[in-house]
C-alpha cells in the first residue's frame, strides 16, 4: 500500500503517528478485523458514514456495522492513495474495491464489481480517533442494503 504524504506541520509531535495510527486501521479493517479497529478510536467517538446517512458513537454498534459490512463485501479492499496531516487532524483519500454477490430468485448469481474513491476526515486527540467521516459516492458503492440494518423504520 503505497501513500503519497503531505506534512503540513512538521513541528507536531502527532506528525506520523496519525498516519501511522490510519495505516493500521485500513489493515485491521482489509482483515476483517473489527475489534481492532474501534480499538484505535477514543472513549468519545463519532464515526459519521455520509454516504449512508449513519452515526455512530457506540463502540458496539461500530464493531457491528464494520462486521456487516464484511459479511455483505468479504473481499472489500481499502487502499489509502494519499493521507496529509495537520496537526491532530488528518484527511485521507482512498480507493475500495469489492465485490457485490446478486442473486435473481435463487436460480442465477452474479458477482457485481465495485470500485470507488473517496475520502475520510480524521481527527485525533492523544492518538486516538475522535471524529472520524466518511464522503463517497453511495449509488457506486452499491451498500444501501448495509444501511438498512442500521437504521429504524418508522411506521405511520
Amino acid at each position: 500500500m503505497s501513500t503519497n504524504t503531505k506534512h503540513w506541520d512538521t513541528t507536531s509531535s502527532e506528525v506520523g503517528a496519525t498516519e501511522r495510527i490510519l495505516q493500521s486501521v485500513l489493515a485491521a479493517l482489509n482483515e476483517g478485523k473489527s475489534a481492532e479497529v474501534a480499538d484505535q478510536f477514543d472513549d468519545h467517538f463519532t464515526f459519521t458514514d455520509h454516504a449512508l446517512d449513519l452515526e455512530f458513537s457506540d463502540r458496539g454498534r461500530l464493531i457491528e456495522f464494520f462486521q456487516k459490512s464484511r459479511e455483505l463485501f468479504p473481499d472489500t479492499v481499502v487502499e489509502a492513495d494519499a493521507i496529509s496531516e495537520w496537526r491532530d487532524q488528518a484527511v485521507v483519500q482512498w480507493k475500495l474495491k469489492a465485490t457485490q454477490e446478486v442473486s435473481y430468485g435463487g436460480y442465477f448469481h452474479r458477482r457485481v464489481p465495485i470500485s470507488l474513491r473517496g475520502v475520510s476526515i480524521v481527527h485525533m486527540k492523544n492518538g486516538r480517533v475522535t471524529r472520524w467521516s466518511d464522503y463517497y459516492d453511495q449509488l457506486a458503492s452499491r451498500r444501501s442494503g448495509l444501511a438498512a440494518f442500521f437504521t429504524e423504520w418508522i411506521e405511520y
